[in-house]
């Protein structure tokens, strides 16, 4: 029984530490888990962002995700006047396998944006973020074989409590860098790269020991009216942690119904597509500042067979506080 235990605790967390980190189908929607850089680098007061997943639903509860996050610029007054500094939180519950393992963190990010031209288009920065996170292993929702007896199976026997505890905590360490600009003050692109577990924390569950492999993220996008309705947003990432990696890119199509560059009422259409994956369609709706955001992972690599296709859906809100006076100045958006 010794030997089965420890074998489940080991894929259970084999599976979190030596798989990729939680992602989100809808990265370009939560900004601080993509890159820490991103921390205050938008156009208004304050951002709340939010993320919900749930992947592979025909197996229940087999990964659910979700996150927030709210940052702002601060100290306006005391750097140059297109320069950002930007502050921000943020925190992610992960569970695995109906609950028996769970990840729970908060983060703390800080960035900082150095206009390159007079009037702020382009713009490089970096940006760091510190993270407490815990890892728990839940050893009651476990079956094992000892615990089958002639009369069934019983509720506690053959169980046995982790020599250090079923509870792990870990301090740790993501950076960044982005590039944002624009050719006219209207359109924006932008270019970063990021690591996640810099300092490769060791986490343990018995007498067997794993160092977070770091995860290294480069992505890129852009916003580029197309006329005066219409907008296309398009982004590209492509992630390596250990042995894993993952290319996704696509882009959606933006209908601005109420034809106000300021605050817009919008419709969202697109479609992202994971290598080897799965196709994501992506349907949006932005008003007042808000933008909510839906998708659903149709997986077609070699497990839609047993995930009968359905790789997960996924919903996303971000809503940005606009100032009274809105300069406009072009920002990432997807």
């Amino acid at each position: 029984m010794r030997k089965f235990l420890i074998f489940t605790a080991a894929l259970l967390f084999g599976l979190a530490v030596h798989a990729q980190d939680p992602h989100f189908s809808q990265f370009f929607a939560s900004p601080l888990t993509l890159n820490p850089a991103f921390t205050g680098k938008f156009n208004g007061l304050w951002r709340l962002a939010a993320n919900h997943r749930d992947q592979w639903p025909s197996i229940p509860k087999a990964y659910v995700t979700s996150s927030a996050s709210l940052d702002f610029p601060i100290l306006k007054s005391r750097i140059p006047e297109n320069d950002v500094f930007g502050l921000g939180i943020s925190g992610l519950t992960d569970a695995s396998a109906n609950n028996i393992l769970k990840l729970n963190y908060g983060s703390l990010s800080m960035s900082y944006h150095k206009a390159l031209d007079e009037d702020g288009y382009s713009t490089i920065g970096a940006g760091f973020q510190a993270t407490y996170s815990s890892l728990s292993l839940d050893i009651s929702k476990l079956t094992f074989e000892t615990m089958l007896t002639q009369n069934g199976f019983t509720n506690e026997a053959g169980r046995e409590t982790l020599a250090n505890g079923n509870n792990q905590s870990y301090f740790d360490m993501n950076a960044g860098i982005l590039y944002s600009g624009s050719s006219n003050g209207i359109n924006n692109y932008y270019a970063g790269v990021s690591m996640y577990h810099i300092n490769r924390p060791q986490v343990s569950f018995k007498d067997k020991n794993w160092y977070l492999s770091g995860r290294i993220t480069v992505h890129a996008g852009g916003s580029f009216p197309v006329s005066d309705q219409l907008t296309l947003h398009t982004s590209i990432i492509h992630q390596i942690q250990n042995k894993a990696s993952e290319t996704t890119l696509g882009a959606a199509i933006a209908a601005n119904l109420n034809q106000d560059e300021e605050k817009p009422t919008s419709v969202y259409l697109g479609s992202w597509i994971r290598f080897n994956d799965a196709i994501v369609p992506y349907v949006g709706l932005e008003f007042g500042g808000l933008r909510i955001g839906a998708s659903y992972d149709l997986n077609i690599s070699s497990l839609k067979a047993a995930t009968q296709t359905r790789g997960g859906s996924e919903i996303s809100l971000i809503y940005i506080k606009q100032p009274a006076e809105n300069k406009g100045i072009p920002c990432p958006k997807f």
